[in-house]
């Protein structure tokens, strides 16, 4: 997908001891990327795909685009992240999607703090929140998929229309949303986004004049979080099996690893790399996120959008 980011050192490393040029093949967001591969499945673009998700993962295996690959790496892995138990997509990184709020707004307001999801559809929040469209954006995605988790199929439609009363904003993808309304980085009015929970340590470490602290920090209240892993795997009818093996070691291990939080904010699969300081110090890790199987949401995704589009936009 369009937002993979790894420093040029990392690549060349690879291309260096391998012998081989890395080339890569920007292809939109997640959805679109996919979308192509499966297109291209008798007749692979590439050798390698990085950036399917846990949202998009149910879809992925069904179109049996990749090939089966138990890394040795995995071993270096945590078995929570192993979702797909045929090896064909292998975790390479995670990041949470929760509420992140501008801690200065908050607290010259004198306003608490949301313990809950369902404490967004109080008054006490009226005008306060900006969220996506998760027909266009993975965060949106991502919260939808939240709430879905905490309020059931028969009550999140419900709850959505409570938030639509209580004047939520909705933007097509993150960007609009966390520049173009979020108190903190942004001259708008909404003190609370939908985001990352690594977006906070950007804030800190691209603050200009440097910050003395993070201006932002998330809420990581049981639920309120949903989990987003993303994968790697070897496409079939690759004709470069064995290196194809090689960069998915690669992917998988500290040198790449460890990269990857300044480069993508997401934290690494690979429980032995370390962080950066920054990630230490002002990122939350949330210890109960929302969970719905992939396979669930695969069966159900276009329909709950389609279902979240007639209450809250129409």
């Amino acid at each position: 997908h369009d937002s993979f980011a790894i420093s040029e050192e990392t690549i060349a490393a690879f291309e260096e001891e391998h012998n081989v040029t890395v080339e890569l093949l920007p292809s939109g967001d997640t959805g679109a990327a996919l979308n192509q591969a499966i297109l291209a499945k008798d007749a692979p673009l590439a050798d390698v795909f990085f950036g399917v998700d846990n949202t998009f993962m149910g879809r992925a295996l069904a179109a049996d685009i990749f090939a089966a690959y138990q890394s040795p790496l995995l071993a270096e892995i945590p078995d929570a992240l192993e979702l797909d138990p045929s090896h064909r997509l292998l975790p390479v990184d995670y990041g949470d999607v929760c509420l992140n709020y501008d801690k200065a707004w908050f607290a010259d307001n004198g306003v608490p703090l949301p313990d809950s999801l369902a404490d967004l559809a109080d008054p006490a929040y009226a005008g306060l929140l900006v969220v996506q469209n998760p027909a266009t954006s993975s965060p949106g995605l991502a919260f939808l998929l939240a709430t879905i988790a905490e309020f059931g199929e028969d009550g999140y439609l419900d709850y959505w229309a409570d938030l639509r009363a209580n004047d939520v904003l909705v933007t097509n993808g993150w960007e609009e949303a966390y520049y173009g309304s979020f108190t903190v980085a942004s001259e708008g009015e909404r003190p609370l986004v939908v985001s990352y929970a690594s977006s906070p340590p950007a804030e800190f470490i691209y603050a200009d004049p440097p910050a003395a602290e993070a201006p932002s920090a998330s809420i990581v209240a049981p639920g309120m979080c949903f989990r987003q892993v993303e994968f790697v795997g070897i496409l079939a009818g690759t004709e470069h099996r064995a290196l194809a093996e090689q960069l998915v070691d690669y992917i998988l291990s500290q040198p790449f690893q460890v990269d990857m939080p300044l480069n993508m904010f997401v934290y690494p699969a690979n429980e032995n790399a370390t962080l950066p300081a920054e990630f230490v110090e002002w990122t939350q890790v949330p210890e109960e996120t929302a969970v719905i199987d992939p396979q669930t949401i695969d069966a159900n995704r276009e329909t709950w959008i389609e279902a979240w589009t007639e209450v809250v936009l129409r």
